[in-house]
């Protein structure tokens, strides 16, 4: 991601992954369809847990755009035996 340019270090693209991040900066960067934003608030010393990492950091990010909880509705229904031989009638037949 760092390498496309979708990484940002307090506001200005991250150059190479390597770039160096310390207390107190603020990466902004695309995760799925959202923005995230987080503040570094503590730097680790070893791979741990996600409990652990999540202690690291302070999500600034906006609010995910709440999903509609019903399912889009079925415009018609499925067609039934006669609808099909309707359909099938207006179709022009292939040569025979």
């Amino acid at each position: 991601m760092v390498g496309a340019g979708h990484v940002r270090v307090n506001g200005e693209k991250a150059s190479k992954p390597a770039a160096q991040i310390k207390v107190g900066d603020t990466l902004t960067f695309s995760q799925g369809t959202r923005v995230r934003i987080v503040k570094i608030l503590a730097l680790a010393t070893r791979r741990g847990p996600a409990p652990e990492a999540q202690g690291l950091y302070e999500d600034h990010s906006p609010a995910p755009i709440p999903k509609p909880d019903a399912p889009p509705e079925r415009i018609g229904g499925r067609p039934t035996g006669k609808d099909r031989r309707k359909i099938d009638a207006l179709r022009p037949r292939a040569l025979e």
